[in-house]
């Protein structure tokens, strides 16, 4: 898709998204499966063991029943946080990297390939992840616990006043601004995962470009984030009606014995085709955001430009010089032939100077 570089409208980049992951579903599909799949595996084993302690809450001491509930959420936080956090990182990266790849005009990757190359660099990536997390849940989240703990006192003085609607009010209009800050922030970093990839930058450098990048284009992606909201949640309902509706004509739901084990499998169903939409729709948000990374340095920057010229064998070696893109196609021409031979192999490369634009490692 190489010869197709040119600012894309909206439309545009969902209609390569829509191509990409069309003409290899599988490969997207799997990506996006590992990391919801590690979750789900998790969560079940949650599910299968809180369902044991409570049809054995009559039968087991009350103290015997806090030991295992405190042991098992010791278990959750010391091993399923870290491997949810990392399989997410990473398979945000991969779904990246094979994005890029294809949208470049290179190779195209397997599953195993785009995630042995997020692997290589997996610290990075998970800080990078974390970071995000920080700085678009944590942060507000906090704010809004530490007003929240204050809140009752200030809304008894509020009422013995007589203004108790105006600090509800108040409330209100906090919260709608820390959700807004949120959003803000997603839609300022949500580029960082490419720009780390392709330019082979650290968590600080590419959370700075990304901001730098998003500018001019935060409406596009809200509008992105709203269409894989929609998205998802069409896909939920269509994949949850058929089995609510099994569920209704069963002979079980007139069976009061049956009552609780029913609710339990249709909780658990519900989990089950949830993390089924994550992972169908992960590649979307992969892959557009993949496109909108490409689409804003082509804007910014005359990427197409340079890239033409690299395809030429007039910059060859220039996105070398930061670690950046070398890696989506070989050489070719006139370089692949000199750089095969034994004697060029064996002299000091040249240092070549950065991509324009592009913060050096």
């Amino acid at each position: 898709m190489n010869d197709q570089l040119h600012p894309l409208t909206l439309g545009e980049v969902l209609d390569r998204t829509a191509q990409l992951y069309r003409s290899r579903f599988l490969v997207y599909f799997g990506i996006g499966f590992i990391p919801a799949g590690t979750v789900l595996v998790f969560a079940a084993a949650a599910f299968v063991v809180l369902a044991w302690l409570g049809s054995n809450s009559n039968s087991l001491p009350s103290n015997v029943q806090n030991l295992l509930v405190w042991a098992f959420l010791g278990g959750i936080g010391i091993v399923a946080i870290p491997v949810c956090v990392g399989a997410t990182a990473l398979g945000w990266v991969a779904m990246c990297a094979a994005a890029s790849h294809e949208f470049l005009g290179g190779e195209k990757m397997t599953i195993r390939a785009a995630y042995q190359l997020a692997w290589k660099r997996k610290g990075r990536y998970v800080g990078l992840y974390l970071a995000a997390v920080l700085l678009v849940a944590v942060v507000p989240a906090a704010v809004f616990l530490g007003l929240a703990r204050g809140a009752d006192a200030v809304n008894a003085a509020a009422r013995e006043a007589g203004i108790g609607g105006l600090a509800s009010l108040a409330m209100f209009l906090v919260l709608a601004a820390l959700f807004g800050y949120a959003v803000w922030m997603l839609l300022r970093i949500c580029l960082a995962f490419p720009v780390s990839l392709v330019e082979q930058i650290g968590v600080r450098g590419a959370i700075k470009r990304a901001a730098v990048l998003s500018k001019g284009t935060k409406g596009r992606i809200f509008l992105l984030y709203l269409l894989g909201v929609a998205l998802g949640w069409i896909l939920a309902i269509g994949f949850f009606l058929p089995v609510g509706i099994l569920f209704a004509v069963s002979s079980w739901t007139n069976n009061p014995e049956h009552a609780q084990m029913l609710g339990m499998i249709l909780l658990f169903t519900w989990y089950g085709l949830w993390f089924a939409v994550q992972a169908f729709t992960k590649p979307v948000y992969g892959i557009a955001l993949t496109m909108f990374y490409f689409d804003q340095r082509i804007r910014k920057e005359g990427f197409d430009i340079e890239w033409k010229m690299r395809q030429a064998g007039l910059m060859s070696d220039v996105l070398e010089g930061v670690g950046g893109v070398s890696w989506l196609a070989p050489a070719t021409g006139r370089d692949a032939a000199t750089e095969s031979t034994p004697e060029t192999r064996s002299q000091p490369r040249a240092a070549e100077p950065p991509l324009p634009g592009v913060p050096p490692a």
